[in-house]
């Protein structure tokens, strides 16, 4: 007996130790080093780390699967709900969640758990490589006027636009219309020169 929870302990660590290490790549190696955000990195790293003890004892216990994705949903609703956060935000955040899932479910054997969480790395790590979208960016703007062509003419919206700031406009998202004050909040998705 003493040596099946021995195992069973040194499982855990192993788990845990995976779970860290692929979280501190994910978190501390690609996005503090592309983003520099503080904040979001020492809430996905703390929610990482509480996500795995949670799912740890859950998967020692007798606990349906509804009621563990149920768990989870109202966890990363209260978390997520409470400030808006960008795209990029919310796919390290989920990433490291999921890191944290892929190694505390048991069931799987710790070499299996191991390749995911590189995957999972190496996949984050090419899809948000610097130099993949580098030339791409977007921007919110409010525009001090409505322009008759938001709406009915895209391609002279997208060249008044290029002209106005500068750079190649590729598209461009109308968030909304404030026609009381006469202005315009629109996203602009733009090729840097």
């Amino acid at each position: 007996m003493m040596e099946m929870f021995e195992a069973s302990y040194f499982e855990l660590i192993a788990r845990f130790g995976i779970n860290v290490v692929s979280m501190l790549v994910l978190i501390f190696g690609m996005y503090y080093r592309r983003y520099r955000d503080k904040e979001l990195v020492t809430t996905a790293a703390m929610f990482n780390v509480f996500v795995f003890a949670v799912l740890s004892v859950l998967s020692n216990v007798q606990f349906s699967l509804g009621a563990g994705f149920g768990l989870f949903a109202i966890l990363a609703l209260f978390t997520l709900r409470s400030e808006q956060i960008s795209k990029v935000e919310i796919t390290y955040f989920f990433g490291s969640v999921a890191i944290a899932v892929i190694c505390s479910v048991y069931g799987t054997q710790l070499p299996f758990v191991m390749a995911i969480s590189l995957l999972v790395l190496i996949g984050a790590y090419l899809i948000d490589h610097p130099r993949i979208l580098s030339k791409v960016d977007g921007i919110k703007i409010t525009l001090d006027r409505i322009d008759v062509h938001a709406l009915a003419d895209p391609n002279t919206m997208r060249t008044d636009l290029t002209e106005r700031l500068g750079v190649q406009v590729m598209s461009y998202q109308i968030l909304s219309f404030d026609y009381v004050n006469d202005t315009a909040r629109i996203n602009v998705f733009y090729r840097k020169n």
